[in-house]
């Protein structure tokens, strides 16, 4: 468990917060921690296999935490057996560094905490991010990014439709499946094929948002 201290610096060294059990339920926790976490600055990564490819607060929900992506923060919103095996999964991918899991009340469980304690994996619990980063008026400088999805065509052929979304651009959930979506960051690092395809098609001198864009207009 780490201190006061050494939370704060935690919080105030790092840019991203993945947040995971964040859902299109207005009335759960999670769903508002997103916009407040946000507010301050924070990249926030909601992620809810149900309702990815929509968006709270401008925000698109992921359905997982893809391979690649560095991983800073984790908070859990969750059920402590759903927590657990979070954990085991993210324990098996060999992470060269570890981030720090956050439980939310009501998260926590002694097996999930004793394999963080085993494994060296630094931890909170019995606190609320949302409340914490309030008390310690802790802030980040917000860095903007548009945000990006592929869907299956709504016309049966086949198809798929790349999209770019601007700032807090919000989104319904898609009627059809959500192939990927994400933000500039998981476009660069991750190991999912369709961020890798577009990596591939980048042409030289340009940026891959700018690939992106182009690619969204054919």
């Amino acid at each position: 468990m780490l201190k006061v201290d050494d939370i704060r610096k935690k919080l105030s060294d790092i840019n991203s917060v993945h947040v995971i059990g964040a859902s299109l339920n207005k009335e759960r926790t999670a769903h508002t921690a997103v916009g407040e976490i946000s507010q301050r600055g924070w990249r926030v990564v909601p992620i809810h296999p149900r309702d990815a490819g929509a968006t709270i607060s401008g925000i698109p929900i992921r359905s997982e935490i893809e391979e690649g992506v560095e991983i800073e923060i984790i908070v859990l919103f969750l059920a402590p057996e759903r927590a657990r095996e979070v954990i085991k999964k993210l324990m098996i991918r060999h992470i060269s560094s570890p981030p720090l899991i956050w439980f939310q009340p009501g998260a926590e469980d002694e097996i999930s905490i004793g394999w963080l304690e085993d494994a060296g994996w630094k931890f909170v619990h019995d606190d609320c991010i949302v409340r914490f980063i309030e008390r310690n008026d802790l802030r980040r400088p917000k860095i903007p990014s548009p945000w990006f999805r592929q869907i299956i065509d709504e016309d049966e052929s086949g198809c798929s439709i790349w999209t770019v979304h601007e700032v807090g651009e919000d989104s319904n959930l898609p009627s059809t499946k959500v192939e990927w979506v994400g933000d500039l960051v998981e476009l660069k690092q991750s190991n999912h094929i369709i961020p890798k395809y577009i990596r591939a098609l980048v042409n030289d001198n340009e940026s891959i948002e700018a690939c992106a864009r182009r690619l969204a207009l054919q």
